[in-house]
């Protein structure tokens, strides 16, 4: 075996996104595509010889392919160890879990998380660092900062791993461990929530379903829920991995994860619903005929924390992405604790979550986690539900409706526009920008806009300043439209447009929230000139 260094050139395009790098898979399987962004990786993290590595993905479409080309690299460039899941199936929680259990350098993920699969469909590539985040807006900037420089990169002459067989082999002279990418995960799970009050619960008659969405976390959930908890075998569906997802959108949303809908607003519905996306980092929470929105969801998980094994110590603080609702804010100022408003992007978290700032965190598009990880992390929120739901032995409804009567509640919808004309969106955010003076004190029937900005986060960690973030409408009453363009699409661009209103009155809290927010709605719509200049009557999806 030898190893090869091979000319290149650039490419124009491999700036990571909010969670790395994301194209179609016909564009990550050009020639040198994908080695030239890997390479670029090691060249910028000043990885020490003989380092640790993890690697794993979320079974998608090129994922086991893409795994054999990195270890040849990675044995290439002087690392001494590579640990990888089974089969190259390894979930972005897990993959922090094990990046911090084992101490490596860091972690490369395959994921394109809620993207949909298959050979025309989206791949997606990150770097993680040793505390297990995403890597910061420092590291990634030097990676693409590389990527425009590369000229050549490294790579072993060697056969492909065997990826399904557990225990270890040398790749050259770097030793590869092919492990299971559940135990360690599953055992983190049991040592946070009271494992024996939820198996009495399921066993007790209390009904879940689980849709994996025949994604990354089906093994995850088939271990835990079948195996530790000791549910029925028909509590989980789609549990099975496929490279396209069954041709499905892991995007676990009322839009995408609809089979599950229909089963949790049906006849003779389960107790509790739960979705996780393709690479298992985020949820959709369910009861019987009742949808929690992720603000919400969060706002509960912090307010009913010290009943929970693993946090009876209460919590640090709070932190939410700024188009998270304010939900979260009110449950830290009755606890006495902070409550962070940061960027939209894991790794802000994580600088807060290292300081020892926050417990618990949370974005709107459905993530939520704790400090035990540094990701978002699905089936941690699952868990996190079931627990409080054996502890409090009442229905998801009644457990959302009694904490919206004691901290009030923030009706919430967001709005995607996916797949726009880049310079569709753009010209959206700029005449937002260009309309700031003369919104400001505006009058739009009895919302009055107080403020206009373009969001910008100093992090209270390191001082890092993050800057155009998101446009913010603040009116006086605490009402907000945000608008903000998404970073994790790979064709076009994904605008999004965020509403939230706060209700004190119980009377009104039962109504819809697309009907609590149309008059904001009709706003949003009216100051963004959005339906003109897209040229869409209908968002893609509401959430």
């Amino acid at each position: 075996m030898n190893i090869r260094t091979v000319s290149t050139t650039p490419f124009s395009d491999q700036k990571p996104g909010t969670s790395g790098l994301r194209k179609k898979v016909p564009v990550f399987k050009q020639p040198h595509y994908l080695e030239n962004f890997v390479q670029s990786i090691f060249d910028s993290i000043a990885a020490p010889k003989g380092a640790t590595l993890a690697l794993g993905g979320d079974g998608r479409y090129f994922n086991r392919e893409a795994i054999q080309i990195i270890l040849k690299m990675a044995a290439a460039n002087g690392f001494g160890k590579v640990l990888v899941g089974q089969g190259g199936i390894l979930s972005t929680p897990s993959a922090s879990c094990v990046i911090r259990k084992y101490k490596t350098f860091g972690g490369i993920i395959l994921s394109a998380s809620h993207n949909p699969g298959g050979a025309d469909g989206d791949f997606g590539i990150k770097f993680n660092s040793s505390n297990g985040g995403p890597a910061t807006e420092t590291v990634t900037e030097a990676i693409f900062a590389r990527s425009k420089l590369i000229s050549s990169y490294r790579i072993l002459d060697a056969a492909d791993v065997a990826l399904d067989q557990l225990g270890e082999t040398m790749l050259g002279e770097m030793k590869v461990r092919v492990f299971d990418p559940v135990s360690d995960y599953a055992e983190l799970m049991e040592s946070l929530f009271d494992f024996a009050a939820i198996r009495a619960m399921l066993q007790g008659g209390f009904r879940i379903k689980f849709d994996a969405m025949h994604a990354v976390n089906g093994p995850y959930a088939k271990e835990i829920f079948e195996k530790r908890l000791g549910t029925t075998s028909n509590s989980v569906m789609n549990t099975i991995p496929l490279e396209d997802f069954g041709g499905g959108h892991p995007d676990p949303n009322l839009t995408y994860a609809h089979e599950l809908v229909d089963i949790l607003y049906g006849d003779n519905a389960p107790d509790f619903g739960a979705a996780s996306d393709g690479d298992g980092d985020r949820n959709m929470i369910l009861g019987k005929h009742f949808f929690v929105t992720p603000s919400d969801s969060l706002a509960v998980l912090a307010a009913n924390a010290t009943l929970i094994k693993g946090y009876t110590q209460g919590l640090a603080g709070i932190a939410r992405s700024m188009p998270t609702s304010a939900a979260a804010d009110r449950v830290a100022q009755a606890l006495n604790i902070p409550c962070f408003e940061t960027p939209t992007g894991w790794k802000f978290f994580g600088n807060l979550m290292d300081a020892g700032k926050v417990t618990l965190c949370g974005e709107e598009s459905f993530g939520t986690s704790s400090d035990h990880v540094r990701e978002k992390d699905g089936l941690w929120a699952v868990l996190f539900w079931l627990n409080v739901l054996a502890v409090r032995k009442q229905s998801v409804e009644t457990i959302v409706r009694e904490h919206w009567a004691k901290f009030g509640r923030n009706f919430y919808s967001r709005f995607d526009y996916e797949g726009l004309p880049t310079e569709v969106a753009n010209g959206v955010m700029n005449h937002l920008r260009d309309s700031f003076a003369a919104l400001t004190g505006k009058q739009f029937g009895k919302y009055a806009v107080k403020t206009c900005d373009d969001f910008c986060y100093t992090d209270p960690v390191d001082g890092s300043v993050s800057k155009n973030q998101g446009i913010r409408i603040l009116f006086s009453d605490g009402s907000r439209i945000v608008f903000r363009l998404s970073g994790t699409g790979t064709e076009g661009a994904t605008l999004r447009v965020y509403l939230e209103a706060y209700e004190a009155d119980v009377a009104r809290h039962p109504l819809d929230a697309q009907v609590a927010l149309k008059e904001l709605i009709d706003i949003a719509l009216d100051i963004s000139e959005l339906r003109s200049r897209t040229g869409r009557e209908q968002p893609t999806v509401i959430t």
